[in-house]
């Protein structure tokens, strides 16, 4: 690992005691920046490569401290009224570090290898008694594979469990670097069908489809360059009227021969409150969380017809 020092990228969080990104307590990386713009999306703040302004209105005293503070007149105030004019942000973060109530605040930072893994190493005791270890999520580690690739490997080096969750849309010389590096995939599929897939994400899923057979093809083969026991787990969101059928969820779950565990990811309406923050409008306004009794019948009709592992959540 010598000479990788300058090897840096970006995330969003590391999420330290998470038990729901693979087995056991785990520490998760968010990598910033993703090629799909799901209408469902949880972390929007990762959606951009670069950074995001959040302001949550409720924390601001309208001390005018960021006004002062921006050089770019993006801060006006009317009485009690704060006004974002966002189209003029940079982003630089002043107006965020004057905030002393923080209403203000940058998600996203550059940092290197060396520095997250020393975090993620603080909970190793952990990781020994549950069976956890690391995961890279996001956003999309697929689109940092250099970055994801030193992050992995120094794991490793130090006998943590390694954890990739993608959505599979990236080029396949990252996949195959990550390949060796990682003990199971979290591979998110969101439909079969190429337009529906444009419609709900932006994009088609050809790519991501010939990604995810690929993964499979070399999981599945003795000798390859995958670790011994490699896993891979396909994680469905469960979106009401967008593929949540079960001839959908059936044909995904038999769309891979080494894929022997499903677990389903149930719609949910937590993510608004950050699109608020960031000044967005959310795309998922028309969508509906599922009730329990029915993420239930789709679990057992799912595991009787297909034959496999299915559950749900994490």
């Amino acid at each position: 690992m010598g000479g990788t020092a300058r090897i840096i990228g970006r995330i969003f969080d590391i999420q330290r005691f998470s038990v729901h990104d693979g087995p056991g307590i785990r520490t998760t990386v968010f990598f910033q920046g993703c090629p799909l713009r799901c209408r469902w999306c949880h972390n929007p703040e990762a959606l951009s490569y670069g950074p995001a302004l959040f302001y949550n209105d409720r924390s601001c005293f309208f001390c005018r401290a960021c006004e002062a503070a921006c050089t770019e007149a993006v801060h006006s105030f009317v009485g009690e009224e704060h006004r974002m004019h966002r189209e003029r942000c940079r982003l630089c973060g002043a107006c965020a570090a004057a905030c002393v109530t923080g209403a203000l605040e940058i998600s996203g930072r550059t940092v290197t290898p060396e520095e997250v893994v020393e975090v993620v190493l603080r909970d190793r005791v952990f990781y020994e008694t549950s069976g956890g270890g690391v995961t890279l999520s996001g956003g999309e580690p697929l689109a940092q594979p250099a970055f994801a690739g030193e992050i992995l490997a120094r794991c490793r080096a130090e006998g943590l469990h390694t954890a990739v969750d993608t959505c599979g849309e990236g080029a396949r010389e990252a996949l195959d670097a990550l390949i060796p590096l990682a003990d199971l995939w979290l591979f998110d599929v969101k439909h079969l069908d190429p337009e529906a897939h444009r419609a709900a994400t932006g994009r088609s899923n050809e790519r991501i489809l010939q990604n995810l057979r690929y993964l499979d093809s070399v999981l599945c083969r003795e000798g390859g360059p995958a670790p011994a026991g490699a896993r891979l787990v396909l994680r469905v969101p469960l979106i009401p009227r967008i593929n949540d059928t079960p001839e959908n969820l059936a044909a995904l779950a038999r769309e891979l021969p080494s894929a022997r565990e499903m677990r389903l990811l149930p719609y949910h309406r937590f993510q608004e409150d950050k699109y608020r923050r960031l000044g967005r409008e959310y795309p998922g306004t028309d969508l509906v969380p599922p009730d329990d009794a029915t993420v239930k019948a789709i679990r057992e009709r799912l595991a009787a017809e297909a034959g496999i592992i299915v559950g749900i959540g994490g």
